[in-house]
C-alpha cells in the first residue's frame, strides 16, 4: 500500500467508532465533524474498502470496519502505554484515563475524587463513560470499570472503594396513605411497584435478607423504567413502590417525598470496585488515579 493510512487517521476513524457518532467524536478530537468525515473518505480510499456505514441519524462499522476496530484497539491502547511510560520517567502522570461506570458511581467520583485527580495531575485528562451496561473494559478499550462487586470479572484485580451499599424499597406517603404498608417481602406481590430494567433487557428481582433467611421477588407493576433516578422521581409521585440504592433515596426521604419501607430486609452489601486487567501493564495514570482513590475513600 503506497499512501498508507497515518496514525491521525486510525485516531480519528476509532473515536468514531467508540461514540458511533462524527459530531462527538469531532468534539473529543478538537476538530470538525466536516474535517473527521473527509479523514474517514481518504482512510477508506487508501485501504481500498468502505469502513463505516453512514446515514443521517446513525454511524455503524461495515464488516471490514470491524475487524479494523478490533486490531486497532491493541495497537492504540500500546501506542498510549509507551507515551505514558516515557511520561512517567518525567514523574509526572499524562495522557487519557478512560474508565466504564454507573451513572451513580460516577457522581460519587465527580464529588470527590476526579477534583482531586485533576488538581493534582493537571497532564491527565479523565474520559468517564456512563452506557449503562456491564461492558467488556478490554474488548472496549477502557482501562478500567467500576461496578458492584458481584459484577466484577473474577479475572480481574478489584479495589473497594466508598463503603457498603443497601438497596431499599421506598413510597411516598401519598402511597402508604392509600395502601397498607409491606410487613414481610411477600406483601410486595400485592402492591403496585415500579420495576428496574437492567441495560441486559432483563427484569431486575428484589432481592432481601433477614435472620439469614434470603428472598428474590419478581415484583408486579405495570410500570417499568430503567433508571433508577427516574424510579425515585416516579415513587415520589405516587406511582408505586420502588426498589433504590440508598444513595439515590438519601435526598429524598431527607426532604421527606419518600419512606422506607421492609427496612429491616435490607442488610449492607459491599459496594463500589474499581477494577482492571491484571495481565497487563497499569499506566502511570491509572496508579495516580488508585492512590487518590484509596486517598479520598
Amino acid at each position: 500500500m503506497k499512501d498508507r493510512p497515518t496514525l491521525s487517521d486510525m485516531t480519528a476513524f476509532m473515536a468514531i467508532v467508540a461514540h458511533r457518532s462524527f459530531s462527538k467524536a469531532a468534539q473529543e478530537l478538537g476538530q470538525s465533524p466536516s474535517t473527521l468525515s473527509h479523514m474517514v473518505r481518504n482512510l477508506e480510499a487508501k485501504m481500498g474498502v468502505r469502513l463505516l456505514h453512514r446515514t443521517t441519524r446513525s454511524v455503524s462499522t461495515t464488516e471490514a470496519g470491524d475487524q479494523l476496530a478490533t486490531r486497532l484497539r491493541p495497537v492504540l491502547k500500546d501506542f498510549d502505554l509507551a507515551i505514558d511510560e516515557i511520561g512517567a520517567l518525567r514523574g509526572r502522570p499524562s495522557g487519557t484515563l478512560r474508565i466504564n461506570s454507573s451513572d451513580i458511581a460516577i457522581r460519587l467520583l465527580l464529588a470527590s475524587v476526579v477534583p482531586t485527580f485533576l488538581a493534582r495531575y493537571p497532564e491527565m485528562s479523565l474520559d468517564l463513560v456512563t452506557d449503562g451496561m456491564l461492558s467488556d473494559i478490554i474488548a472496549k478499550g477502557f482501562d478500567a470499570g467500576i461496578r458492584l462487586g458481584d459484577d466484577v470479572p473474577r479475572d480481574m484485580i478489584a479495589i473497594r472503594f466508598g463503603g457498603d451499599v443497601r438497596f431499599v424499597p421506598v413510597a411516598s406517603p401519598l402511597y402508604i396513605a392509600a395502601n397498607p404498608a409491606p410487613t414481610t417481602p411477600e406483601d410486595l406481590r400485592h402492591h403496585t411497584c415500579i420495576r428496574f430494567r437492567l441495560p441486559s433487557g432483563r427484569l431486575f428481582h428484589w432481592e432481601f435478607e433477614k435472620h439469614g433467611q434470603s428472598i428474590s421477588i419478581d415484583v408486579p407493576g405495570p410500570l417499568t423504567l430503567d433508571s433508577m433516578s427516574l424510579m425515585a422521581e416516579a415513587a415520589a409521585d405516587g406511582l408505586g413502590i420502588a426498589y433504590l440504592s440508598d444513595d439515590v433515596a438519601r435526598s429524598f426521604i431527607q426532604r421527606g417525598a419518600l419512606r422506607l419501607v421492609l427496612e429491616d430486609w435490607c442488610p449492607a452489601i459491599p459496594g463500589l470496585f474499581l477494577y482492571y486487567p491484571g495481565h497487563r501493564h497499569v499506566p502511570p495514570g491509572l496508579r495516580a488515579f488508585i492512590d487518590v482513590l484509596k486517598e479520598r475513600s
